[in-house]
């Protein structure tokens, strides 16, 4: 089920593909977005994503009260829809630049689109893959336009509805859209733990029969490597250089340090999983005598029968093993034994 985004693997036979999401925490400085490419390339990161709209393409410039975002727990409780998207949009000009920096780091860079003019501007840079956002998901006239694009699709799943995940794929692979991705995600900022409901990534998997992995806005990294158990092979977080800095997602980001231990913890769980295996590995083996096994605890005469008194299950593992033990009772010594001696089943019979 593996497939390939610009060379490099997506798939369960390789490390979770790790996606760092730039979003508003540029803070309207391109300066400070050419820093935040730099450390999710530091970090191990395997492509840096932005988001491609401007407050036009995303909302109206009204200030009713319907345009207001009244959620007392949003970290934009009170901000009015347009101005937050003009805060936090990356300006288009900035996108080539920022591009660049990322093919000389070498992490890949590219975009969630927000509209059908996003798509067409994406396009003419060549970007290598597309992000929808969970809360275009619906869009299904979007998802259909970056299918054509024959481009790799990697959707997440906020906010919708089994039935409007299926609308969604079916655009998708009705459109020529064959590399798909499906991010399970919970769509509040920050997202509780209780609330991300991590086993939906395997039953996504077979579900829809794709790749699927986490877009996480949790705090921390904990959800993130949990869900490598379950099959996820990419996961998104937003980062930043310093949450003290402010911005628009920074209260929900990782800092770089912490992106660096996403990388490495996820690559350990990876890892861990390996194989359906029982038995000592090859490096186990060299620990086998050092398991328990059957010894003398005084010297035994030729012909004097085994019994709890004479002999023990004890460490180290030269002896015959404790399953042993019930059936050596009562037998007669072929041989004398001094005290400390193993007993082999050879020597017993």
């Amino acid at each position: 089920m593996s497939f390939f985004i610009s060379g490099r693997e997506i798939g369960p036979d390789v490390k979770p593909f790790i996606i760092a999401e730039m979003s508003g925490n540029h803070n309207q400085s391109l300066d400070r977005a050419l820093e935040i490419v730099d450390a999710a390339a530091a970090a191990g990161a395997d492509a840096i994503k932005l988001q491609t709209y401007t407050a036009d393409t995303m909302t109206l410039n009204e200030q009713s009260d319907q345009f207001i975002i009244k959620e007392k727990d949003s970290p934009w409780y009170g901000e009015n829809l347009y101005n937050l998207y003009q805060k936090a949009h990356t300006p288009w000009e900035w996108h080539p630049k920022i591009m660049e920096r990322a093919k000389h780091k070498n992490i890949l860079c590219f975009s969630s689109p927000f509209d059908e003019t996003a798509v067409d501007y994406l396009e003419s840079l060549n970007v290598p893959a597309f992000k929808i956002a969970s809360f275009e998901n619906n869009h299904l006239p979007l998802i259909r336009k970056v299918a054509r694009t024959k481009k790799p699709i990697i959707i997440s799943t906020g906010l919708a509805t089994l039935g409007e995940l299926e609308q969604a794929v079916e655009t998708v692979r009705t459109n020529g859209g064959n590399n798909l991705i499906l991010l399970k995600c919970t769509s509040t900022y920050p997202a509780s733990p209780i609330n991300t409901n991590l086993k939906t990534i395997s039953h996504m998997r077979s579900l829809f029969n794709c790749e699927v992995g986490l877009s996480d806005h949790t705090k921390g990294i904990g959800a993130a490597v949990a869900s490598v158990s379950l099959g996820a092979t990419v996961i998104e977080k937003h980062l930043t250089l310093s949450r003290k800095d402010g911005g628009v997602d920074s209260s929900f980001s990782l800092e770089p340090q912490e992106l660096k231990s996403l990388v490495e913890e996820t690559t350990i769980a990876h890892d861990a999983l390996g194989k359906v295996f029982y038995g000592p590995t090859e490096k186990e083996r060299q620990n086998l005598i050092y398991r328990r096994s059957i010894y003398t605890t005084r010297d035994i005469r030729e012909g004097e029968e085994f019994n709890d008194g004479n002999i023990k299950v004890i460490r180290p593992g030269f002896g015959a093993s404790p399953s042993l033990y019930d059936s050596i009772i009562g037998l007669k010594a072929n041989k004398s034994y001094k005290a400390g001696s193993p007993l082999s089943l050879k020597s017993l019979l």
